[in-house]
């Protein structure tokens, strides 16, 4: 299906990452122009490098950004702005999910390394873009949260609250952008394993337990793959999802579902 981003110029945060750069390819692939926005310079050179060396439709370009910066965002942003035409699509994927720990041991500095990155970086680097959505009368913003957003996370304090947090601002950017073309929807993945999901149960068990309860526990009977969540993007930010708006899209293999 062709989903009518061959003109436009999308923003991925995180851009280097495992699913941020499988967003990359897939909004690449469908012909948009994608700026892989890090604050790893080095590594989102190389998913540039790779998009513009390979077999796809739209180009990409590396920028290194820190969003916890506001003047470097808004700075940015604006070079941007300046230099693309404008900026059409945002997926707001940086984030940090490696702290564990129960509630009365959590890390007083991790709680804020984890508000200041997944929550005001998205509200940093959204607050720019969107008037110039606005002013242009379209624009596509997907939110990356999690399951644990949903139904929380053991010993994931602040990164569950984050991304409940990223919930309701994507709705509240929905209800803000309806009548100015702009679609705000919100993503929210059970665990994503790249090539381990596609391993058998009994195989994965050997390599991780905790993995392999998970996919046990999982309808569809394995993990996620970073394809399963960018194709989704791809949709949420193209023609063919104009009425889509204000929606939690669980790619999660029917893990939320009860079942007996």
């Amino acid at each position: 299906m062709d989903f009518g981003l061959d003109d436009k110029t999308a923003i991925v945060t995180g851009g280097a990452g495992r699913i941020g750069s499988e967003d990359c390819r897939v909004l690449a692939q469908e012909g948009a122009d994608v700026v892989v926005l890090d604050v790893k310079e080095d590594a989102a050179q190389g998913i540039a490098d790779e998009i513009n060396d390979g077999d796809y439709d739209g180009e990409a370009h590396a920028i290194e950004c820190d969003l916890t910066d506001r003047d470097a965002v808004g700075n940015t942003v604006d070079a941007l702005e300046e230099e693309t035409g404008g900026i059409d699509i945002l997926v707001n994927n940086a984030g940090m999910v490696d702290a564990r720990d129960r509630i009365e041991n959590f890390d007083d500095e991790i709680w804020d390394r984890d508000m200041a990155i997944n929550l005001t970086g998205t509200y940093n680097i959204t607050r720019e873009v969107f008037p110039k959505m606005k002013e242009r009368e379209w624009g596509r913003i997907v939110n990356m949260s999690s399951m644990a957003g949903w139904q929380g996370g053991f010993g994931q304090a602040s990164y569950s609250a984050t991304k409940a947090a990223l919930i309701g601002f994507g709705k509240t950017l929905a209800l803000e952008g309806a009548q100015h073309g702009i679609t705000s929807n919100v993503i929210a993945p059970s665990i994503v394993v790249g090539a381990l999901a596609d391993l058998p149960i009994d195989q994965l068990e050997q390599m991780d337990e905790h993995f392999a309860r998970i996919a046990k526990a999982t309808p569809m009977r394995r993990l996620g793959r970073e394809e399963d969540v960018s194709n989704t993007i791809a949709f949420l930010c193209s023609e063919q999802a104009n009425y889509v708006t204000g929606q939690v899209v669980g790619v999660t293999g029917g893990i939320d579902l009860f079942s007996f």
